[in-house]
């Protein structure tokens, strides 16, 4: 459904997206993830056709989104980060208005109204004026808008920002009714929304792709370091730091005080579990141990993880 080769974006000297290549598949959702000025939007602004790029390919259900732009664009549904609405017009006005624009025949305009009013939830509010609706409703209206012509591909860029818990469930359970008969990349940066509902992520940092793979894939890499947390009664917490510190798999130990316990936490290497060799010497030292765990992997480490690789 998306191929993407070398896609560049230059601005003078500063380089917004850089080089990138991924592919979606049709029926998938995909998370696209970064921190603020990472390339995202961006991105979907030139796979959108809103953005011509400086080099590289994208097609869209195999048509070039720069060399065969209307074709690619009636395959799309784009609800950018911040909607634009005309806000002194009705709902179904605006999106009678905006179906025709994107071709729908005269004899389908008034059944798909009434299809994405339903699917958004948006019938009870279809004679509203724009300006009279919350946050969330303007939210599902620019929804709605990108479904109106059934496109192949949603391009959902932060679709939940601003809006209350109760809201983003409302936004989260639509998104998850439109993978039925959707391809869609979803920015979003609410990482549990992303575990819920994507097959993949790919995560972008100063414009280039540096992780694509499944939520379970990536867990699981990092899983395979990772930290340790190890609480135990020393004698002396600055020693036995330095001790632990010669156990094989073991690459750093921070410790802390929590009362009669110090709390070490330990960086394993990758393909090490030095968990039983812990427990091992505490044992030989005859020390009092509490815990020894190594707490789950969230999307969130992953992403922390991989974003600040090029900080250190």
């Amino acid at each position: 459904m998306i191929k993407v080769e070398n896609l560049t974006k230059r601005y003078g000297s500063f380089t917004a997206v850089d080089g990138i290549d991924f592919e979606v598949q049709k029926g998938e959702i995909v998370g696209f993830l970064g921190p603020n000025g990472a390339g995202k939007s961006t991105t979907m602004k030139m796979l959108a056709g809103y953005l011509p790029p400086t080099s590289g390919r994208a097609e869209i259900a195999g048509f070039d989104v720069f060399t065969d732009s209307l074709r690619a664009r009636e395959r799309i549904g784009y609800t950018p980060e911040n909607v634009p609405l005309p806000l002194d017009m009705r709902v179904f006005e605006y999106l009678r208005y905006r179906a025709a624009l994107k071709g729908v025949p005269g004899r389908r305009l008034r059944e798909r109204i009434g299809d994405v009013l339903e699917l958004c939830g948006l019938t009870d509010v279809s004679r509203k004026i724009i300006a009279h609706l919350s946050k969330g409703y303007r939210q599902r209206v620019g929804l709605a808008d990108s479904l109106v012509h059934e496109p192949d591909l949603l391009i959902l860029d932060e679709p939940t920002i601003g809006l209350d818990p109760n809201q983003i469930r409302l936004i989260r359970n639509l998104i998850r009714n439109l993978r039925r008969h959707h391809t869609i990349l979803l920015s979003t940066h609410i990482l549990p929304e992303v575990e819920m509902l994507c097959s993949r992520v790919i995560i972008i940092n100063r414009g280039r792709i540096e992780a694509l793979d499944t939520p379970q894939n990536l867990r699981a890499r990092l899983g395979q370091s990772g930290h340790i947390l190890f609480d135990a009664v020393v004698p002396d917490a600055r020693s036995a730091a330095g001790m632990l510190r010669n156990i094989e798999g073991v690459q750093t130990v921070s410790h802390r005080a929590d009362g009669d316990w110090t709390v070490f936490t330990i960086e394993a290497s990758e393909g090490h579990d030095p968990r039983e060799a812990l427990y091992s010497h505490a044992m030989d030292q005859k020390w009092r141990v509490r815990e020894i765990s190594r707490p789950p992997v969230s999307l969130e480490d992953v992403f922390a993880e991989v974003t600040s690789v090029e900080e250190h």
